[in-house]
């Protein structure tokens, strides 16, 4: 049992049931290095300079804690090996050995989640704002912190559906250590090659939306997924190094929540 002031919450966390979907884009490989924690933490290349950078969005509709909105700004990487050749990252994923991603930024709308998961994982997480869209086209959500535009990602609902059984690899820096915490998940999701109509618009002047401009990131997804069903278990994770250097996030202000909205399908 994890105690955050006068709340706790019992680990691992279930999660039975989501609105999730991500697109993955390319950053400067030079800058996603420069982010590292760990020299002994490589980005995935791209091919060109570049690099890998995702933004995935989940909605919790249902998990043994309340339902909360989260948002994860990571850098696909391999730990301690050689990274995989700029082929197809489409399908570089938890196969390859060491693959993971790290957590740059994790807001999330409740107070108890954001405190747990830095006490616990040290994931760099924040209170915000999420402004979610949910239609037969597309899903869609608008993050935002203190009035200000973060982002905007939006995916639209294409591909092949196929089942996905592969584990979340992610890492975080907690205390000064890397700390690695494997996922399992059953799902089945929606893969799509290019942007067809998604797209990732970033805020002009909050802090995050400047870190993440900062990485030369190309705004037109390499390729998305979206999430027919998903459920996962998000367990301890473990320290693989010590020592490594600091990776806070953004803290931004304190309060028991943020807004989560979903706006409704009009139906004609």
């Amino acid at each position: 049992m994890v105690r955050c002031g006068a709340e706790e919450f019992e680990v691992p966390v279930l999660y039975f049931r989501d609105d999730s979907f991500q697109a993955m884009f390319t950053a400067d490989l030079q800058k996603l290095r420069a982010v590292m924690p760990s020299d002994r933490l490589q980005p995935v290349p791209a091919g060109a300079g570049r690099g890998l950078l995702g933004v995935g969005a989940f909605d919790y509709l249902q998990t043994s804690v309340q339902p909360y909105g989260e948002i994860g700004v990571v850098v696909p990487v391999v730990y301690g090996r050689r990274p995989p050749p700029p082929v197809l990252p489409a399908l570089v994923d938890a196969t390859w050995p060491s693959y993971g991603l790290l957590v740059l930024h994790l807001p999330v709308t409740r107070q108890l989640s954001c405190d747990g998961g830095r006490m616990v994982w040290g994931y760099t997480k924040f209170v915000s704002d999420m402004h979610f869209q949910n239609t037969p086209e597309l899903q869609e959500v608008r993050l935002e912190e203190g009035g200000e535009h973060i982002l905007t990602l939006r995916v639209t609902k294409r591909g092949l559906a196929i089942p996905d059984r592969r584990p979340i690899v992610t890492y975080s820096v907690k205390d000064g250590a890397l700390v690695r915490t494997t996922i399992p998940q059953r799902a089945i999701t929606r893969l799509a090659l290019g942007a067809g109509g998604s797209a990732l618009v970033l805020g002009d002047r909050h802090p995050v939306a400047q870190s993440i401009r900062a990485l030369d990131v190309n705004t037109r997804p390499l390729f998305t997924r979206y999430f027919l069903e998903r459920s996962a278990i998000l367990p301890d994770g473990e320290i693989v190094e010590r020592d490594v250097r600091p990776l806070e996030g953004f803290l931004g202000t304190r309060r028991d929540h943020g807004e989560l909205d979903v706006t409704p399908v009009a139906i004609v």
